[in-house]
């Protein structure tokens, strides 16, 4: 008998308590025309994978809008108070595992340890007072890395992400160390970003990240999707002068970000991908978990085309 499809995926996918709400919206979506369900579905993943960033991105601008220099709690500390919240409340609800709330906690230090060293030298500077700070940076910032961190664990598991043509590890290891050291020394001697960018090209040049929307397994190259992410982050950055929650160097008046900032944020992606990997290691196309094959994962079971929404399968 054939079953309708799950355009939003597996269940297993989703928090247990969001069952109902996921069987809604796949009775809903199942109804639409192929193209348009997987244009909806990739968008709602993307927000859902989205949403510990959107959370701080919301927290940002609201206590922008709304705080007061008279207050007793200063902004930036609200902001470190309601980021601890929000983690928390991610691993109760089982919006993030265990695990990779530990790998967002390891984005959190390794983003830190850079602001500290950065406000130090002037590339940046939080403009507002904070008692929870280390030197001039407030810990809230922590969680703007940790979010990327939660980003890219959530969207390989959203996506049943798989990597064909993935370099091992110590190769992938040693360019982010290369990396992260060059963030630091470029400030002393000669900036070798360009041999880096080099570098991630030759390494992840074959590198294929295969993502399943709706039913349809499809491709793209993984440095495409570095540079696709690196552009949004860049939004991100321009909403966090903009709020002047901190300050680039030379910037005034509010201005644009520099589009330069995209090729720090590429380089930041490619070590971001290296710890997901301690999390979630590359799995190939072929592989499925072991269960199902690749063309799979989205759908319970049909013997209906993939443009129609679904493949032959059987449900996880």
């Amino acid at each position: 008998m054939t079953r309708a499809p799950s355009p939003l995926g597996h269940p297993g996918r989703y928090a247990p308590w969001l069952a109902g709400a996921h069987q809604r919206a796949r009775r809903l979506l199942a109804r639409l025309p192929w193209p348009l369900r997987e244009f909806l579905v990739f968008g709602f993943k993307q927000a859902w994978a989205s949403l510990f960033g959107a959370i701080m991105l919301a927290l940002i601008i609201v206590t922008k809008l709304v705080w007061s220099p008279d207050w007793p709690v200063h902004r930036y500390d609200a902001l470190f108070a309601a980021a601890i919240l929000v983690q928390v409340a991610f691993v109760l609800l089982k919006l993030e595992e265990l695990e990779e709330a530990k790998i967002i906690f390891l984005f959190h230090v390794v983003g830190t340890v850079m602001e500290i060293f950065k406000t130090h030298v002037g590339s940046w500077t939080y403009p507002e007072a904070a008692v929870l700070r280390i030197g001039g940076v407030p810990l809230f910032t922590g969680f703007m890395y940790a979010s990327v961190g939660s980003y890219m664990v959530r969207v390989i598991r959203l996506f049943d992400m798989r990597f064909a043509h993935y370099p091992p590890f110590w190769t992938t290891a040693l360019l982010a160390g290369l990396i992260y050291v060059n963030f630091f020394t470029h400030h002393y001697v000669v900036d070798g970003r360009y041999v880096l960018f080099v570098a991630a090209f030759v390494i992840y040049g074959r590198s294929r990240i295969y993502f399943t929307v709706d039913a349809v397994p499809r491709w793209m190259p993984l440095l495409l999707a570095c540079f696709l992410t690196s552009f949004f982050i860049w939004i991100a950055e321009n909403i966090g002068t903009a709020t002047n929650t901190w300050r680039y160097a030379g910037q005034g008046d509010w201005q644009l970000v520099s589009l330069a900032k995209m090729g720090s944020w590429f380089l930041l992606l490619i070590i971001s991908f290296v710890l997901v990997t301690i999390v979630h290691p590359p799995r190939p196309p072929d592989a499925a978990g072991g269960k199902v094959p690749p063309v799979t994962p989205d759908f319970a079971d049909a013997g209906i085309s993939a443009k129609n929404g679904a493949v032959a399968g059987e449900e996880r």
